[in-house]
């Protein structure tokens, strides 16, 4: 028998170094301690709610009229026939991998790097070579922000309908937080020139109130740790190599008494 202990040591031991590499592996984003973006750089509002720029891959659509938007005031006041030409949102169309997008009439422009005003700026001398005083709005279609709110499988990608879209709002709209989130350890990972910046927000506290009211921007990652649940990730991990053992003992004492 003290064969048997020792042969069933050696498994629980085995099954436990092999076990801990699995514990918790489905934690993200892991940064050693001290290496997140300071707090106090994070703008709490946008300084500049027109300060997003087109980029690769966005959608935009938007509305054309002439008159410098005549049509516009005339549908809103009820003056006018409403005719076509009202200043109706077009499809949508897709800023391509060369920063370029084909629109009706203009063909093939450049797009990427322009600011919405710009943008609409841009299109509205582009329109004056065939149409008397154009007057255009732009709408990016595709503005989002992808949150995993701290249990496995819940992530969610929120659109963004608002430009003052606060964190809080769309904690919210990914269904707040579950049993499993630490609410001390938000991490808003935002895309700052080349990099990706990680800001870690404690929500557990009144003092983080301030925080909650950030506004997001298209494209940032709001990831909620989970709790650590080191004995049920355990039990989990050790279970077949447990089972593998009393199978290996009751076996063994078998054989022996017999």
């Amino acid at each position: 028998m003290p064969d048997i202990i020792k042969i069933g040591f050696f498994f629980t031991l085995l099954g436990l170094l092999v076990g801990s590499c699995g514990i918790n592996s489905h934690i993200m984003f892991k940064s050693p301690k001290g290496e997140y973006a300071v707090l106090d750089s994070l703008p709490l509002r946008y300084q500049d709610l027109d300060a997003y720029q087109i980029g690769v891959d966005d959608k935009i659509t938007f509305s054309l009229s002439t008159n410098d938007g005549a049509k516009l005031v005339e549908g809103i006041s009820s003056i006018g026939t409403g005719e076509a030409g009202t200043g109706g949102f077009s499809p949508e169309f897709v800023v391509g991998r060369d920063s370029t997008v084909e629109l009706p009439v203009l063909g093939r422009v450049k797009m990427a790097g322009l600011t919405i005003p710009e943008a609409e700026d841009f299109l509205e001398k582009s329109f004056a070579k065939t149409y008397q005083n154009p007057f255009v709005q732009l709408k990016v279609t595709n503005q989002r922000v992808i949150v995993f709110p701290g249990e496995g499988g819940d992530a969610q990608v929120i659109a963004l309908q608002n430009n003052n879209t606060t964190l809080m709002e769309v904690i919210a709209q990914a269904g707040g937080l579950p049993t499993r989130a630490k609410a001390k350890v938000v991490k808003l990972i935002r895309k700052e020139g080349d990099e990706r910046k990680i800001y870690t927000i404690d929500l557990s506290t009144i003092d983080g109130l301030k925080y909650a009211d950030v506004v997001v921007q298209s494209n940032d990652y709001v990831y909620i740790e989970p709790k650590a649940q080191l004995v049920r990730e355990s039990l989990k991990e050790l279970t077949p190599v447990l089972t593998i053992l009393t199978s290996l003992i009751v076996i063994t004492t078998t054989f022996l008494i017999n």
